[in-house]
């Protein structure tokens, strides 16, 4: 399971430079922190029930973060 947060480090990583390519800065950022967080905890060596739980209190914040930033911060008609 650690094997797995260092490939999510992997992706991430890559989004990162993608995004930092198409001069998307805050996305890269956003992204670089959370590779940063993948690698850490590839390395740290927690049970398989650890990493479960928090890859899901990972995904419970993402899904709240993005249904609030969906739902409040994007303007109306795709900002056209």
């Amino acid at each position: 399971m650690d094997r797995m947060f260092r490939v999510l480090g992997f992706w991430t990583a890559i989004f990162t430079i993608m995004f930092y390519l198409g001069d998307m800065k805050i996305t890269a950022l956003i992204f670089l922190a959370q590779t940063g967080f993948f690698y850490l905890l590839g390395y740290l060596k927690l049970s398989e029930r650890m990493y479960m739980y928090v890859f899901g209190a990972y995904l419970t914040i993402f899904f709240a973060g993005f249904t609030y930033w969906t739902n409040f911060m994007m303007p109306l008609g795709g900002g056209q």
